[in-house]
């Protein structure tokens, strides 16, 4: 669980390159094709994989990955179907690490100790549950740990040093540096300010340093990759496949492959990143 995901940001550190971080929604457009995506993700370069949980109301997310939920809900996506994707996925792949993201309310509801269980029985290696704050840690966050999980927190701009040490308290698996302030799929930041921000973070934490928000492209990808422990891409993926579906929203020939096409650009760009940043 912790084990694989040290494991892999130690291998892809020995490369001398960051990890290309990839996110989806499960469900999105419907229970296979999210399948078929998932399964895909590591062979177009993904190094971690964090699988989207479905909720009605996430206040943190942007218009694409608000409407992918939306998609993924209406085509009968639910949280036990979220972990069978996992489940099925590590029929196959054992090595890459699988986070779960999303919202508290579909966990407390479905029950913290089966949530778990069922977690741990589908492989998964780590959880990022935005509306968590530090102070609510006994909630899932210790007994995650306790089961083997690792609890990834988010750091901000406004992050400040009194507040961070709080924040990395309980973290494992590395810290996700949300490189704006506002919802998923903004513009992307001043690549100068995030090499700043990840420096400052390493003051606190010995943890890798992954930047998200607002990487859509190759060049994106590495630029952040030339300070940054790992890359998050997620709305690009997002949009990804909206734009390839029906206009009944459902899954065509062009889903999985567009996928892979935009992922394996993406991993272009964060194994040249080193390299360009040395230039």
């Amino acid at each position: 669980m912790t084990a694989r995901m040290d494991r892999k940001f130690a291998d892809v550190a020995s490369e001398g390159r960051p990890v290309l971080v990839t996110y989806f929604m499960g469900g999105d457009p419907d229970f296979e094709t999210s399948v078929s995506i998932m399964k895909a993700l590591p062979k177009a370069g993904a190094d971690v994989i964090e699988l989207g949980m479905p909720f009605s109301d996430p206040m943190a997310d942007g218009p694409a990955i608000q409407l992918a939920g939306q998609r993924s809900l209406k085509a009968g996506q639910t949280l036990a179907k979220t972990i069978e994707i996992a489940r099925r996925f590590r029929e196959e792949d054992q090595r890459t690490p699988i986070v779960l993201m999303g919202y508290y309310n579909p966990i407390y509801i479905y029950g913290v100790d089966r949530f778990l269980t069922d977690a741990v029985d589908a492989g998964i290696d780590g959880l990022i549950v935005v509306d968590l704050p530090p102070e609510m840690d006994d909630e899932l966050c210790i007994p995650a740990l306790q089961k083997g999980i690792s609890f990834i927190r988010l750091a901000t701009p406004t992050t400040d040093d009194r507040r961070l040490p709080k924040v990395l308290e309980n973290t494992s698996g590395f810290v996700y540096y949300v490189s704006m302030n506002g919802i998923t799929g903004s513009a992307l930041p001043d690549p100068s300010l995030i090499a700043g921000a990840v420096e400052r973070i390493k003051t606190h934490t010995k943890l890798p340093v992954c930047v998200g928000f607002g990487v859509k492209t190759a060049e994106h990808a590495r630029a952040i990759g030339a300070s940054a422990d790992g890359v998050v891409v997620g709305t690009a993926i997002v949009n990804q496949i909206a734009s390839s579906l029906t206009e009944e929203g459902k899954a065509t020939d062009a889903t999985v492959p567009g996928v892979e096409a935009l992922v394996r650009g993406l991993s272009a760009g964060v194994r040249s990143a080193r390299l360009a940043a040395a230039e």
